[in-house]
């Protein structure tokens, strides 16, 4: 992947209804979801909820396919990887085994609890 294309992958889920939909596509697995259906459970009007899914088609991150008189949208695995690897492909250095950024404390005292 390169930049312009993680740009504009970036810029289509950095929405609320976009992202919505995308992780929607998600749980549905390599089957999709009919655009309907995808409005309904938003809770968006089909004119949105298509200027959504046109601009995560445009980025890649979606496909769409005709059945019948419905429009079955599907989220494209490929372009997801891509854009985890192409953000990735820096971390810690080059090393192949990155840990996680956050290190919790294993003992710390839940929030608000005073120590005595």
């Amino acid at each position: 992947m390169d930049i312009v294309s993680a740009v504009a992958a970036m810029s289509a889920l950095a929405n609320e209804h976009r992202l919505a939909a995308y992780r929607l596509l998600v749980e549905a697995g390599p089957d999709g979801l009919p655009a309907g259906a995808i409005a309904e459970r938003l809770g968006l009007p089909p004119s949105s909820l298509t200027f959504h899914l046109q601009a995560l088609l445009h980025a890649g991150l979606v496909s769409q396919r005709r059945v019948s008189r419905q429009i079955i949208y599907a989220m494209v695995p490929a372009a997801m990887n891509a854009l985890v690897a192409y953000l990735t492909e820096h971390c810690c250095g080059g090393h192949a085994d990155c840990g996680p950024a956050c290190h919790p404390a294993a003992a710390s005292a839940p929030v608000g609890a005073s120590a005595a």
